[in-house]
C-alpha cells in the first residue's frame, strides 16, 4: 500500500502518553456506547489476554447498543476530557493513521458531493490502553469504536500489533498489513458514513423493540454495511491514484475472515452460534467488502434491503 502522497487530515485527537486513566475498582460507565469493532474482539482476545477485569468485556458489550444521541449518550458527555491538541501526529504510525483518514476524508467528499449533500469528517482518536469518551470508557481490549454523538472514531494503535500476531489477520511483519490497518479504520469510518445518513438512529429505534436475537441479526447488517463502505472508500481511492500493491487485498479478505463471529467463535469457544452474531461471518465480511471495492457503489451496499446476506 502506498500512502505517502495521501493528505494527511487534520482532525486528529492524538492521546498517546497521557497514561492509563484505569486503575483497580475504577467505575466504569454503564450508559451504551458506539458502534464497531469492539464486541467482536474482545471475543478474539479472550483466548490470549490475562486477567482482564470482566467489566471491560461488559462495557465492550454496551458498546455495539445504541446508535443516536439518546440511550444512555448524553449521560456520558461529563465524562468527556477536554480535546487534547489536534492535527497530524509526527511519528509514522500518527501519520499513516492521519493519511488514510484524509484519504477517506476525500473520497467520501466527493461521494456526498455527487448528491447534492456535504460530507462532514469524523474526529479519529488515538489513544494508549485506556480513555474517555461520549460513549463510555474506552480500553484496548474493546477494539476500534466509533461514538456517534461525538462523531468520532477511537483507535488505540496497539490494535495493529494484535491483528497480526493474535488474530492472524495479516501475515506478520508484511507490508500487506498496512491495508488490512487502512480497512479497519475504513470500516469505522463507515459507520460514521451510516450516521450521516440517518441510518444509525433508525436502527437504534428500530431495534428498541426487538428480541436480543432479531437486535444482532439487524447489528450484523450495519456491520456487513460498514464494510461495504469500506470497499467503496478502496475503489474510489484506487481509482483516484493507483495505490494498492500486490496482497493488499487478499491481506484485507483475509483480515474479513479473521474478525468474522464465527472464526472469533471458534477459537474461543469452539462452537458457533450464529444466532450471537453481531458483525457477520467470515464468508459475510469478505463478500460486502468485496462487493463495495468492485462496484465502487454506495448503492450496492444496502445490505439492510438483501434478502440473503
Amino acid at each position: 500500500m502506498r500512502w505517502d502522497d495521501f493528505r494527511e487530515s487534520e482532525n486528529i485527537d492524538d492521546r498517546r502518553g497521557d497514561g492509563p486513566l484505569a486503575g483497580p475498582g475504577f467505575p466504569l460507565p454503564t450508559g451504551q456506547g458506539g458502534l464497531g469493532l469492539g464486541t467482536i474482539i474482545i471475543l478474539g482476545l479472550l483466548a490470549w489476554a490475562v486477567g482482564i477485569d470482566p467489566r471491560v468485556i461488559l462495557s465492550g458489550i454496551e458498546m455495539t447498543q445504541g446508535q443516536g444521541p439518546t440511550g444512555g449518550y448524553e449521560q456520558q458527555r461529563p465524562n468527556q476530557p477536554p480535546v487534547r491538541q489536534k492535527g497530524p501526529p509526527a511519528d509514522d504510525l500518527g501519520r499513516f493513521v492521519a493519511r488514510v483518514l484524509g484519504s477517506t476524508e476525500d473520497r467520501w467528499a466527493e461521494i456526498f458531493g455527487e448528491s447534492g449533500s456535504r460530507y462532514r469528517a469524523p474526529r479519529l482518536v488515538i489513544f494508549s490502553r485506556a480513555t474517555n469518551s461520549a460513549c463510555g470508557y474506552a480500553q484496548s481490549a474493546m477494539g476500534p469504536f466509533y461514538c456517534p454523538p461525538e462523531q468520532a472514531v477511537y483507535l488505540d494503535t496497539s490494535f495493529f500489533q494484535d491483528l497480526q500476531r493474535k488474530l492472524g489477520a495479516c501475515p506478520v511483519g508484511s507490508k500487506t498489513c498496512e491495508f488490512s490497518q487502512a480497512y479497519v479504520i475504513a470500516h469505522e469510518v463507515g459507520h460514521h458514513v451510516q450516521n450521516l445518513m440517518g441510518i444509525l438512529p433508525k436502527v437504534q429505534q428500530a431495534q428498541r423493540g426487538m428480541s436480543q436475537r432479531e437486535r444482532n441479526a439487524l447489528q450484523v447488517r450495519v456491520e456487513l454495511q460498514a464494510d461495504c463502505f469500506a470497499g467503496v472508500w478502496a475503489n474510489r481511492q484506487q481509482k483516484k491514484k493507483d495505490f494498492l500493491d500486490p496482497g493488499d487485498i487478499d491481506a484485507a479478505l483475509q483480515t474479513a475472515s479473521a474478525i468474522g463471529d464465527d472464526t472469533l467463535q471458534r477459537r474461543t469457544q469452539g462452537a458457533v452460534v450464529p444466532d450471537s452474531f453481531t458483525h457477520g461471518s467470515a464468508a459475510q465480511r469478505k463478500r460486502w467488502f468485496t462487493t463495495g471495492y468492485e462496484s465502487g457503489n454506495v448503492n450496492r451496499c444496502n445490505t439492510f434491503e438483501a434478502g440473503a446476506i
